[in-house]
């Protein structure tokens, strides 16, 4: 389950001031008792009922009830509240302690601020803060010695997440209670781990991303390789490292995943080439049905009354003509008197005149606006029933089709669009209303109502008397006998939420009257009384339809004076000693909770006490509870007549008013398991699964019935199986309006028997609802098909599981009883989501507590798991016209992430139960067979090399000059005014140039000053520390002068020195420098005040500024005895956040800047553009090396200037005409985003970029197809060829293997299957395939270089179809890593590695650490023969092993960041098996909520993994290195040390 507390930023500070006047301040007490006394914080709803809820008094529920509050109490089935209440303590012996998520107290300022202030915060001033503290934290121990899960809970609640290394350095007594506070609840020995340099702390005020800072690990270097350093701290869950919070509550999370709750998985298989999901197989215990078919139930014959009328309108006629004062229907005002009754003549002379207007008055005599059989829209509010009536009956006498809808209160109303498009189908132009309500329409600026969405353009007509025109005496309404044409149309919205028009024929119409008549017993005169809306369903049918037909009279109980008085339609039974009352459960519950108002009503007038949604599971208990309670007010137990009605069938079944005396008819006591199977099984076992069902009566006179399975073909169900009930009778719906299709599926069903022939020719309707006919032809409902959740093939009630949450004392947490089920499709299969409105005054922990008991409950009772339980604000979700939840909009909100929840809970891991096995490696299969088998197979070994250098012929350079110091030399005597560098400023404007005098000149200062200041010796490292510009050139040259070895560094960043600090600190260390070259500037940065704060000043090796330099003569240049002495170390922090360095030989630097020359073609008169960090790498060789060795001139664009102007690059590659450059994803990156929209712009700037041939991308990494792609696109337009960008790639132990060049066959992209990537197999696929990755080659494979696709467990080659490590083999691999413990073993095995078999076992090979694979391409190569294809997948350090697969934490980021428009970015790391996803949050903080679930729909359906812990971050948390990339380890370091200040953490169950 997802669950969080809550985090603070600066909201701490405010929020004790506001908060001063009220915090008691009760020093020393236990915080559960502080919670107790809160009733001094003023809330706003603090009315007497909350402050005195504390008492559960029946008086203090009563007085909730009149505060409006008391739909909660509702559902309240007392038979099902004491299941729940088993059921739950069951539960509480093996009770798991769930981990409460954590969310930042902005985020939802909703809860009301708890009493106690939390253990590490610097709220009050200092002193009462920390008093307050101690009082907190002894209370705290001290409870916690007694209970320590409660205080684990209480804890993680109110304790603020930044309780992390940085808080704690902050206050002093902060450390010491911070960690005896961990103690309290981790159980481990806090162990002092030195803490990593903070990323977030850079750049805090401004929300962009900090300054790209490169962060190695606290102390760890590459002297070991990953697998074996990081595992014996991090991945156990008991070896904690860090004193965090974070780290208890994933080791709580993974106490309760250890629990298998689900049957254990088959037996792991040897994985076959598709990956199978898992078929639920059918439980072999399941029940099955035994009875014989059933044979379909027919009702009573419909009795033959002489007086029935032929026609409705025939009734009104007569009743209007003859009876012209007998009350017809009484309309209430808001305080539920009688304001107005509509006699039965007034009825009829009224529609008479309303049709007549309708037919002659509205358009001219040649062109009508009607004519009869046109649709109409009556648009009526529910308190204005008189106004309907003469409408509808207005339209029956024009003989035009009335469509009732409800009165739009927006432009965008949940499911209003829906409505439009009913009206849309059904042709309706006109819409009837009454003068009030016409005013109360939204309306545009001038005054007309506005265009609702998705509506057709309506005419509106009012219908008020004083606008209607008289009719001439010679008219009359052509009055036929009643046949099939239809009638009206009652609008019905389907579990999707589309609305369908339901068409009602005359026939039918007269039919179902006569129905009712007859099984209800009416008589003429009788008075009912309807609570029900008037528009639709039974409150039409009884209301409005039978009631003309027998000159009944109506009592109409408008739902706005339920609100204000529910016990008025009581009060109406009484006054009008009414016969019938028509009412829902919910009119029952309100009538209970208000009837100690009125000790003197009588109900004993009452013969039918019509309960319309009888068919509900909690109608049960609402009846029982009623009759108990106004028995004594005179209400027979026989009145009490449940019904079932749909809009389909109409009226189904409804039992007919009793004998006095009688036995009442049985309850149904069913196992809620059977039911699930579909089965009727009466409960035996347990009494808490069991669902108590009352009978809705017998089957309508004239009708037949019978039960057909809900899917699949209408099928005959057996006597013991539970299907849909099906009616067949004249008195139904006759089709969906305008819709063929769907209307054959439900109006003219023909039952088939088991062998699929059909059962007689008489067709059905499906009503929609689930039941069973039981003993004595009675008829059941269980359910709704609307409400069916049909869950790993058990279908269970969306109904019943409402029910279950409304029984887990809900009154504290829920508001009004609101509570939404439904299931979503995730993963193939449905899942539940129950989603609850909040109450406002419910605290966080009263919240977790109910959401983990009511999941406990539901897997008790209807033994289903929740896949998502979410609570919102209160009156946020979705409403229907009547104020219930409607249910579609809300599941649409839920999976566009538009709900907001406030609090949410995701147990995945109980119910996706179908996930794959997993993969259990094969055992090791021998080279011989490898061999053997790639040869059968027709597989090449994969491997690929670049051109020869052997046969390419160079000048006499190479010969001549084995070292960069003599080819610098040469040059100052050949071209000494040949410049080699130009170094811009963000004007575009050269700063600096460099010749090779120039340079050959300073170098020579540079290298006397280390000898004579620094009595450096040969062989000696020496730090550069400089700003990417043409200084760092000299002073690397003038280290080799000097024969000592540079090591370049990237300077700190004056704005966080301490971020990034330590980081150069750390290298100064590990390269044992003897001395640090700088600038004056840094020079004073790093001996300064706050430099100090960071790392021990002290200690720095001698700083030598180079910006005075002495005018001294070398006396001599150093030349190095063999070309395999070092030339200069490169270190750089991988994306795992491990820094290494590694030992580049002058044969090395030779070879890879002649590899760079001939790839690229490079000599003297040519020209690149740089816009690289110079420090490591290719980006270093590329800034500092290759000009010197081939006589190129590089412009030098540092990257950061491109930040305050971002045209420089572009516009600099335009103006010199450049046909090569260079530049880093972060920099394409910045151009993309931010040159997106501007592309005219540059066009008017004169901005062309047609001179571009090659345009590189310097990485390490897999290719960013997306990022490039997009750039080509978006630069098209000012001339970049589409062939033109391409990347490079380098690793660790050989900086360059790839670079396109110039010359060769463009860069190939590829699809390959991302299921079988997992399984380290290639399987390209087409474009478009589901689970495809779109991959692109790596640039072309540089002269001299050999690569071969090697499995990286057996060390043996591949074929051209598996994934394995790239090795490598060239003349310019680095000759091992640098580091202090210098670790042989690990230098063989990454530099020197033999592979363990095959023709190239001889050759010593590098291991790059990144998968791969290589492809032979249509395409020719130079050398002409076809070339392959080197495609670089990921880095092995950073893959993520889970469920025995191989994931690239790129493709879970990828779909991730296309889930929700306000991910801003995203990154994965496994913790302990759980795989964590860290989602950046661009958008508002009410959005953090709606992440959780939609991540783990993707990761689940795409990648078949379940996310175990969602972080909801700001922008910018997540850290990225100056190439780019994420630091992957850094943000996981950062998360368990607990320094993220995340918005929300969300545990997943």
């Amino acid at each position: 389950m997802c669950w969080g507390d809550i985090t603070q930023k600066g909201y701490e500070k405010k929020r004790a001031k506001l908060l001063a006047p009220y915090v008691p301040q009760t020093q020393g007490v236990d915080p559960a008792l502080q919670k107790e006394s809160r009733t001094q914080m003023p809330a706003p709803s603090a009315t007497p009922a909350s402050a005195s809820s504390s008492s559960s008094s029946s008086s203090s529920k009563f007085h909730r009830a009149r505060s409006g509050g008391a739909r909660d109490e509702r559902y309240r089935s007392d038979i099902h509240t004491e299941a729940v209440q088993a059921a739950l303590a069951k539960h509480k012996e093996q009770k798991m302690a769930l981990p409460m998520p954590t969310k930042r107290r902005s985020t939802f300022v909703q809860s009301p601020a708890d009493a106690c202030t939390p253990p590490d915060t610097s709220s009050a001033s200092e002193d009462e803060g920390s008093l307050r503290r101690q009082a907190a934290l002894s209370a705290a121990l001290h409870q916690s010695l007694q209970n320590a899960e409660s205080w684990i809970n209480r804890s993680i609640q109110g304790s603020s997440t930044s309780s992390s290394a940085s808080s704690t350095l902050s206050h002093g007594e902060g450390k010491g209670t911070s960690g005896s506070l961990a103690d309290v609840f981790a159980n481990t020995r806090i162990e002092n781990f030195s803490v990593p340099p903070d990323v977030t702390a850079t750049t805090s005020s401004s929300s962009a991303r900090p300054a790209a800072i490169d962060l190695p690990p606290s102390g760890i270097v590459k002297g070991m390789h990953k697998g074996s350093n990081r595992s014996s701290l991090m991945d156990t869950a008991d070896g904690v490292p860090v004193s965090s919070r974070v780290s208890t509550k994933i080791q709580q999370l993974l106490n309760t995943l250890k629990r298998p709750k689900r049957p254990p998985l088959k037996e792991f298989f040897v994985d076959d080439f598709e990956e199978i999901v898992e078929v639920p197989q059918p439980d072999p215990n399941q029940p099955k049905p035994e009875g014989r078919q059933m044979t379909p139930v027919k009702g009573e014959p419909l009795g033959v009354v002489c007086n029935w009328p032929p026609a409705l309108e025939a009734a009104l006629q007569r009743w209007g003509t003859t009876q012209a004062k007998c009350p017809c229907l009484t309309a209430l005002d808001v305080t539920g008197k009688p304001v107005y009754t509509l006699t039965y003549g007034k009825l009829w002379s009224r529609s008479l005149k309303l049709a007549y207007t309708l037919l002659n008055k509205l358009g001219t005599k040649n062109e009508p606006v009607l004519k009869p059989g046109d649709r109409v829209a009556l648009v009526y509010p529910n308190n204005d029933p008189v106004m309907f009536m003469v409408a509808f009956y207005g339209c029956l006498l024009a003989e035009v089709i009335p469509v009732p809808i409800e009165v739009p209160l927006t432009r965008k109303d949940a499911g209003g669009q829906q409505i439009g498009f009913l009206l849309g189908s059904c042709g309706i132009a006109l819409a009837l209303t009454t003068e009030v309500c016409l005013k109360g329409l939204p309306k545009t600026q001038n005054g007309e109502i506005v265009q609702f969405k998705g509506w057709p353009r309506l005419k509106w007509v009012v219908t008020d008397s004083k606008y209607l025109s008289k009719s001439p005496k010679d008219w009359q309404p052509n009055i036929s006998a009643a046949g099939t044409e239809p009638a009206y149309i009652e609008y019905k919205t389907s579990k999707e939420g589309s609305v369908m028009g339901v068409t009602v024929s005359r026939i039918a119409m007269l039919s179902h009257c006569q129905a009712l008549s007859q099984a209800c017993n009416y008589s003429e005169g009788e008075t009912i009384v309807n609570v029900l809306d008037f528009k639709k369903d039974a409150g039409l049918w009884h209301g409005i339809l039978t009631n003309v037909m027998n000159k009944l009279h109506t009592v109409s109980v408008p739902y706005s004076v339920m609100k204000t008085c529910p016990l008025s339609w009581v009060q109406r039974v009484h006054a009008h000693k009414a016969k019938v009352a028509l009412v829902k459960c919910r009119d029952l519950h309100w009538a209970m909770m208000a009837h100690r108002d009125q000790r003197d009503v009588s109900l004993s007038s009452l013969r039918m006490l019509i309960v319309t949604d009888g068919a509900n599971p909690w109608s049960v208990s609402s009846c029982d509870a009623f009759l108990s309670l106004f028995q004594s007010h005179g209400l027979k137990p026989e009145a009490i007549c449940p019904c079932a009605t749909s809009p389909e069938a109409m009226t189904i079944a409804i039992r007919r008013p009793g004998v006095p005396g009688a036995p009442l008819p049985g309850r149904a006591i069913l196992s809620m398991n059977g039911l699930s199977f579909g089965v009727i099984r009466v409960n035996t076992e347990d009494k808490n699964s069991a669902l108590t069902v009352q009978d809705v009566g017998h089957v309508m006179p004239g009708g037949m019935m019978c039960i057909v399975k809900p899917d699949g073909p209408p099928q005959l169900c057996k006597t013991d199986e539970i299907g849909e009930i099906c009616v067949s009778s004249r008195a139904g719906g006759m089709m969906y309006y305008g819709l063929a299709g769907v209307t054959k599926n439900t109006f003219e069903v023909i039952p088939v028997s088991s062998a699929g022939s059909p059962v007689g020719d008489v067709p059905f309707v499906r009503s929609g609802l689930l039941g069973f006919v039981g003993p004595g032809s009675l008829v059941f409902v269980v359910g709704k098909m609307d409400g069916l959740l049909t869950v790993s093939g058990r279908r269970h009630n969306a109904d019943d599981i409402v029910a279950t949450g409304l029984a887990v004392e809900s009154i504290k947490t829920v508001y009004r009883g609101r509570i939404a089920v439904f299931s979503v499709s995730v993963f193939y299969d449905e899942r539940i989501v129950v989603v609850a409105e909040q109450r406002p005054d419910a605290s966080e922990e009263d919240s977790f507590q109910w959401m983990s008991r009511v999941l406990q409950a539901i897997d008790s009772i209807h033994q289903v798991g929740v896949y998502c339980l979410a609570l919102v604000p209160a009156n946020t979700l979705p409403k229907t016209p009547l104020g219930g939840i409607h249910i579609s909009q809300t599941k649409q909100h839920f999976l566009e992430g538009s709900l907001h929840p406030c609090n949410i809970l995701m147990c995945p891991h109980t119910c996706v139960t179908n996930l794959p096995k997993p993969r259990q490696k094969q055992p090791g299969v021998g080279p011989a067979s490898v061999m053997v088998g790639n040869l059968v197979a027709g597989k090449r070994i994969a491997q690929a090399s670049g051109r020869d250098l052997g046969q390419i012929e160079d000048n006499d350079l190479v010969k001549k000059h084995q070292f960069l110091t003599e080819v610098l030399q040469w040059r100052a005597q050949a071209t000494p005014d040949h410049p080699l560098f130009l170094l811009l400023n963000a004007k575009g404007t050269t700063v600096c140039t460099a010749t090779c005098l120039q340079l050959h000149k300073k170098a020579e200062r540079i290298a006397s000053v280390l000898c004579d200041k620094g009595h450096l010796n040969a062989g000696d490292n020496v730090v550069l520390l400089y700003p990417p510009g043409i200084e760092l050139i000299t002073a690397f040259y003038g280290c080799l002068y000097a024969g000592c070895i540079p090591v370049t560094v990237r300077p700190p960043h004056a704005q966080s020195l301490t971020a990034t600090l330590p980081t150069v600190r750390m290298i100064v260390e590990v390269s044992k420098a003897a001395c640090i070259l700088t600038t004056q500037t840094l020079m004073r940065l790093l001996k300064s005040r706050e430099a100090a704060a960071a790392v021990d000043v002290k200690t720095w090796p001698t700083i030598i500024d180079t910006d005075d330099l002495p005018r001294k003569r070398l006396s001599q240049i150093y030349k190095p005895p063999t070309p395999e002495m070092l030339a200069y170390l490169d270190f750089s922090v991988s994306t795992t956040g491990m820094l290494t360095g590694v030992k580049m030989s002058h044969a090395a630097v030779s070879g890879l800047c002649r590899a760079i020359k001939l790839q690229c073609e490079l000599y003297s008169s040519r020209q690149i553009a740089i816009c690289l960090d110079p420090y490591c790498g290719l980006g270093f060789v590329l800034w500092c090396l290759c000009s010197v060795y081939s006589g190129h001139q590089s412009i030098l664009i540092p990257p950061m200037e491109l930040e305050s102007n971002l045209f420089l690059w572009l516009s600099t590659v335009s103006q010199y005409k450049i046909r090569d450059t260079f530049c880093s994803y972060s920099v394409m990156e910045l151009c993309t985003k931010g040159l997106g929209n501007q592309v005219e712009m540059l066009k008017a700037r004169g901005i062309n970029l047609s001179c571009v041939r090659t345009c590189v991308v310097v990485a390490e990494e897999r290719p960013r197809v997306s990022l490039t792609h997009s750039f080509s696109k978006l630069f098209k337009d000012i001339g970049l060829s589409s062939r033109a960008v391409s990347t490079t790639f380098g690793s660790r132990v050989n900086v360059a293997i790839c670079l396109q060049g110039t010359s060769g066959p463009d860069p190939t992209t590829v699809y390959v299957d991302l299921k079988s990537l997992r399984h380290d197999r290639v399987r390209l696929v087409e474009r478009g395939a589901p689970q495809s990755l779109l991959l692109s080659e790596s640039g072309k494979i540089l002269p001299g270089v050999k690569v071969v696709i090697v499995n990286p467990e057996t060390k043996g080659p591949l074929g051209d179809s598996h994934l394995g490590e790239i090795w490598v083999n060239s003349p310019h691999t680095a000759s091992g890593y640098y580091t202090i413990y210098d670790n042989e073993t690990l230098q063989a095995d990454h530099f020197n590695t033999r592979l363990s078999f095959g023709d190239a076992a001889q050759t010593l090979w590098a291991r790059t650490g990144y998968l791969g694979f290589v492809r032979r391409t249509e395409l020719t190569a130079a050398s002409g023969e076809r070339h392959d294809a080197l495609y670089v997948v990921g880095a092995l350090d950073e893959t993520l092993e889970l469920r025995g697969l191989r994931y690239h934490p790129i493709d879970i980021e990828t779909s991730v960041s296309r889930t929700h428009r306000s991910i801003a970015e995203c990154a994965v790391f496994t913790w302990t098996n759980l795989l964590v996803v860290v989602v950046e949050l661009c958008g508002c903080e009410q959005e953090a909520l709606d992440l959780v679930p939609l991540v783990t729909n993707v990761v689940l359906e795409e990648h078949y993994l379940i996310v175990g812990v969602v972080v909801v971050v700001d922008p910018g948390v997540i850290p990225i290195n100056s190439r780019g990339e994420k630091q992957r380890m850094h943000l996981r370091d950062s998360f368990l040390a607990d320094q993220l200040d995340p918005i929300y953490v969300a545990y997943n169950m």
